[in-house]
């Protein structure tokens, strides 16, 4: 068994916590990145394959993390991208019939850093009252204080460059009912599976890709993917968007509600500390039911102002957009994850929607 090594976390406020170095312990200096919390009590695989956390080191509030292992049909993207992760207790033996490895070789498989034995639950009530913030951690304190003091934040970066795909590919079965050519801005694999599911067959595109190019592509209808960051910060992703309404229908979750809402005109929000989790309520305002939804962002956008948009969705916990729609062409977005993954399956119809969208247009 090898000798743990002691790790510090801390914070560019200055706040530190004590801990246990786990996973990758990186030779060229320490973990950086913006820390945020997700409340989610599992689907942590998921959660670290999810490419919207470019740029963030992950702190999950539920103590006990890898239980039951990992396995290879769990992973939402080709690996991890984010800078690190830390928890409170991290699970030696995993205990699952699916189980195919341990949390703690798969981030060191990934090279992703990790301390666990922190105090989750005082990181969480901080960053709740000061906001997500950067910070750092690795076994050299000294190296870490200063890595924290100089460490960035998120906005105006292009986080989707460093997820997205370079060559095109394609999902589902070619003589689908729908042909969807979907942008990726940090793609889950569980959305390609609920679009298939709807009767999609997709072509899956770089984020880079000019709009006269997916035209040319006939499709039924174009899909915005979720993704890390700034939406202001993907450069040309807002152009480019501006460029599809009125021409296809479109579809937007996550980052890519986001840059539909920067297409239109909307504003722009940083949020404090964000929403990471699986349990976040959402009114439907056309029903006043209430979604259980799967949340992972920093940022949101403000219709205020914006004329030709109905909003469609409102968080209950803060009152922020959750979606709208346009009232002038065939497009919509949701700022969660409706394909989950992990999380509730309550906002699943959405894909169906798009679906409809694409048939009362075609």
């Amino acid at each position: 068994m090898t000798t743990p090594r002691a790790a510090v976390l801390v914070l560019k406020d200055g706040t530190s916590f004590e801990g246990e170095a786990v996973g990758h312990v990186p030779d060229d200096g320490p973990a950086t990145g913006e820390i945020v919390f997700n409340t989610a009590l599992s689907g942590y695989q998921e959660i670290l394959t999810d490419p919207s956390y470019a740029g963030q080191i992950i702190t999950f509030t539920y103590p006990h993390i890898g239980n039951y292992g990992v396995n290879d049909d769990d992973a939402e993207s080709r690996r991890p991208f984010c800078r690190g992760v830390v928890v409170r207790d991290l699970a030696r033996r995993p205990s699952n019939w699916r189980a195919t490895g341990d949390l703690d070789s798969f981030l060191r498989e990934h090279r992703v850093p990790g301390i666990t034995g922190v105090d989750t639950r005082r990181l969480t009530r901080h960053l709740r009252e000061h906001g997500a913030m950067p910070g750092a951690f690795g076994t050299d304190e000294e190296g870490v204080r200063a890595a924290a003091t100089a460490a960035g934040g998120t906005d105006g970066l292009d986080l989707v460059a460093e997820v997205t795909i370079d060559t095109p590919y394609q999902a589902g079965v070619p003589d689908a009912a729908w042909h969807v050519v979907a942008y990726d801005y940090g793609i889950k694999r569980n959305i390609l599976r609920h679009l298939g599911a709807a009767g999609c067959f997709v072509e899956v595109v770089p984020a880079s890709t000019p709009a006269a190019d997916v035209l040319a592509r006939d499709p039924d209808g174009v899909f915005l993917s979720n993704g890390p960051g700034d939406p202001a910060g993907v450069a040309g992703a807002a152009e480019t968007v501006r460029a599809l309404l009125g021409e296809v229908p479109v579809f937007g979750i996550c980052l890519g509600h986001q840059i539909l809402g920067l297409a239109v005109g909307a504003t722009k929000l940083k949020l404090l500390f964000g929403h990471h989790g699986a349990n976040h309520p959402v009114r439907h305002e056309a029903t006043g039911r209430v979604e259980i939804t799967s949340q992972n962002h920093n940022y949101a956008v403000d219709l205020t102002g914006v004329s030709g948009v109905e909003q469609t969705h409102v968080n209950l916990n803060d009152g922020i957009c959750e979606g709208f729609r346009l009232l002038d062409a065939p497009a919509f977005g949701v700022q969660y994850h409706p394909e989950a993954g992990p999380g509730p399956h309550d906002a699943r119809y959405l894909f169906s929607e798009f679906t409809g969208l694409m048939a009362a247009t075609g």
